[in-house]
Formats: C-alpha cells, structure tokens, sequence
C-alpha cells in the first residue's frame, strides 16, 4: 500500500496553528492517515514552505487547505510549492462546501442566540474581487441554513464585496441577529474587522466564534481527504480543478529572497481569509 500522509496548510496567524492542530491531533486519532501534519506560512508559500514540504515522507500527500474557499494563494501560490514534495501530491478542495460546515455554523450561531423567528442569521464571507470562489460557498451555506434552521433570516454579506458586512444591519428582516465568521480560524478580521464593521456596541446583533477547532470542521476536513482519496485510485483518474493545478505546478521565479522577479507573478499579493487587515 502506498504510504499516505495528509498535510493540512494554512495562514500563519494568531491561534491558527493551535486549530489546525487540534484537527490534526483528531484525524490521527481517527487513523484518517499514516501521518497527518499542519504546515504554515506567513506570505510565500512557496519560499516558505519549501523545507517543510521536502521532508515529507516519499509516497502520497494529501494537501487539504484550511480555507473555505479557494484564493489567489490556494490556486497559485500554494501549488508553485508542490514541487519540492518527493511523491504523488493530491490536492484537494478547501473545506467550505461540505455539508458538515453548514453544521458546525448553525451551532456557533446557536451558542449565541437560539434559532427563531424572531431573530436573523448573518453569515459574514471574506469574498474575493476576483473571483466568485466565496460567494458560491457562503450562499450554499444560507441556502442549508434556510432549510436546517428556524431563523427568520438568512442574511450574507462579505468583507470585500457588496453587499458589504456594514450595511448587512439595514438589510436583516428582524430586530435581533446573530452573524457568524466564516473563517476556519480567527484573526485579526474576524476579531477585530468584522465586529468593529457590524457595530456591535450599537446592539441587536449577537457574534459568534468563527468555526474553529469545532468537530464539524474536522469532519469536513476528513471529507475532503476521503472524496479525493477516491479520485486518486479510480483509473483513470478523473478531471478535477485541484488536480489540474497540482499537475501544472511549477516554481515561481524568485529573486532569492521569495520575491517574484520582474515579469513573474506575484505571489505575494493575495486576498487570503487570514489576511491581516
């Protein structure tokens, strides 16, 4: 049997590696992998990470993101790292579109105000200028919500996007919310950006965690590995986005201290959930 490790990648940022961690100590308890390790990075993945990816044991790699929605980061920049991994990498899907997410947001939001009529739910996305990557997963997200929950509302709103998290308090149905941060794990935006954006010290809206170390995110995690483990042995392999990008990887070039040389992308300059606003 191929040897297996599952490596999850994210953001470096304030408790981040403490949630990815404590995912990672749960999929090894859960024999989800022969090894399952957490790596991070601050700008560059591929400067970054580098050493970190060429220790990994020869054999397959499964790299999940600990991200709910792809970025420039996950589409270019991670994957010019893939390179240094000795083996098969596989890459596969952030987490965001798993039925499992839908759970765990439902219980932050119930944690702070008790789902009902009488009270709205807002789901505050990153949201991308570029791209409509986190616009499809928080509006599957209110879609489940809609029908999983007795909410009177199911409000989203986004970061860098109308409709924007500040106007979303005009915009619910009732006189009580509660908004819940679509990051898998805190940082400066979901503890400092996001409520200073939804005015809280006004009241009416109740704010929850952001997900977490909650188990639902490690289910979800688990699905992403086992949809792509199953790709990974069909024969022949079928066509998926994140394969494509981990079969096209290559090195960006650099100029010695991971910054792109003239000409080459940058992959420095990324919209990222963690990114410290």
């Amino acid at each position: 049997m191929t040897a297996e490790t599952l490596l999850l990648v994210g953001r470096a940022a304030p408790g981040a590696r403490e949630v990815y961690g404590t995912h990672a100590e749960r999929l090894r308890e859960r024999g989800a992998a022969g090894s399952v390790r957490v790596a991070t990075y601050e700008h560059d993945p591929q400067r970054e990470l580098c050493g970190t990816l060429s220790e990994l044991p020869a054999g397959r790699t499964y790299v999940v993101p600990m991200c709910l929605a792809h970025t420039h980061e996950t589409t270019d920049a991670l994957p010019a790292a893939f390179p240094s991994v000795p083996g098969d990498v596989q890459y596969c899907e952030p987490i965001g579109r798993s039925p499992s997410v839908t759970d765990a947001i439902l219980d932050r939001a119930g944690a702070e105000v008790p789902a009902g009529p009488e009270t709205s739910l807002v789901l505050v996305g990153f949201g991308n200028t570029t791209g409509s990557y986190h616009r499809q997963v928080t509006e599957y997200h209110a879609a489940r919500a809609r029908e999983r929950s007795d909410y009177g509302g199911v409000v989203p709103c986004y970061l860098t996007q109308n409709p924007a998290v500040e106007c979303v308090r005009y915009n619910v149905p009732t006189e009580s919310a509660v908004a819940v941060p679509l990051f898998v794990a805190p940082s400066a935006a979901t503890e400092e950006r996001i409520p200073e954006k939804l005015e809280l010290d006004r009241g009416g809206i109740a704010y929850a965690d952001a997900l977490g170390t909650h188990p639902r995110v490690t289910d979800a995690i688990q699905d992403r590995l086992q949809t792509r483990r199953v790709l990974a042995e069909s024969k022949p392999d079928p066509a998926s986005f994140e394969a494509a990008l981990a079969g096209t990887a290559r090195p960006l070039a650099t100029d010695g201290d991971g910054q792109p040389q003239q000409g080459a992308p940058d992959s420095s300059v990324n919209e990222s959930e963690d990114t410290l606003f």
